[in-house]
C-alpha cells in the first residue's frame, strides 16, 4: 500500500520532501510531478526500481531511462557535452526537454541504451521535482508515467494513486501539472534531431 502525499505545487513543504527522499534512498519508487507530466522515479543504484518501472509500464529493455538533474553542471558528470550542445542545453533548460547523450563512466550500464552507450538528461522546471532533486543531492532515475494501452501521460495524483497504490511506494500530488511528454532531443552525433515532439 503506497503513501500519499499532498504537496504545495510552488512551495514544497520540506517535511514533506524530506520524507519523500527518505522513501527514494530506501529504494523506494515514487510518482512525481514535473514541468511535462507525472512521472515514475528511483534511486539511480536501486536496480529492482528500474525492474518496478518496466513492470508497471511494460517496457523492454531497450527502454531509455532519463536521469533528472538539478542543474548543468551536474549533467557533465553523467553525460558527454561539447560546446555545440552545452549552448542549447543552456538556453532550453530548465524545461519540458530530455536530451539524449553520450554516458560517461558514472552511468551504470543498467541504465544506459544498450547499443548506443546513451542517457537522457533533462532539468525539470518544477518546484516540487526541483526540491526532490535538492534534497537528494544527485539525479533521479525517471521515466514518463504513461500506462500501457494509453497515448498520454497520467494526469490526476488521486487516479493514479488508485491505480498504482500496490505497485509504488509513494504518490506525491503536487497538483495539476503538464500534459504532454517532453520533446526528446538527440545529441549524440553533435546534430541536434528531435526524436519526439512534445
Amino acid at each position: 500500500m503506497s503513501r500519499y502525499f499532498q504537496v504545495h505545487p510552488v512551495n514544497p513543504q520540506a517535511r514533506l520532501i524530506q520524507q519523500a527522499v527518505e522513501i527514494i534512498r530506501a529504494d523506494g519508487l515514487i510518482v512525481y510531478p514535473t514541468d511535462s507530466s507525472y512521472a515514475l522515479g528511483c534511486h539511480v543504484g536501486d536496480k529492482t526500481g528500474m525492474e518496478r518501472i518496466r513492470r508497471i509500464r511494460n517496457l523492454d529493455n531497450r527502454h531509455n531511462f532519463t536521469l533528472m538533474c538539478r542543474d548543468l553542471s551536474e549533467i557533465s558528470t553523467y553525460a558527454k557535452v561539447d560546446n555545440s550542445s552545452y549552448r542549447l542545453l543552456k538556453s532550453l533548460t530548465p524545461g519540458p526537454y530530455t536530451f539524449i547523450l553520450k554516458a560517461t563512466h558514472e552511468v551504470p550500464r543498467r541504465l544506459q541504451n544498450p547499443k548506443r552507450k546513451t542517457i537522457g538528461i533533462r532539468i525539470p522546471d518544477h518546484p516540487v521535482a526541483q526540491a526532490l532533486l535538492d534534497e537528494l543531492g544527485e539525479p533521479l532515475m525517471s521515466s514518463t508515467l504513461i500506462l500501457p494501452g494509453q497515448e498520454h501521460p497520467e494526469t490526476d495524483a488521486q487516479d493514479i494513486h488508485e491505480k498504482l497504490e500496490h505497485a509504488v511506494d509513494l504518490v506525491i500530488d503536487g497538483d495539476n501539472c503538464g500534459l504532454e511528454p517532453t520533446t526528446v532531443i538527440d545529441l549524440v552525433d553533435g546534430l541536434m534531431q528531435v526524436v519526439r515532439k512534445g
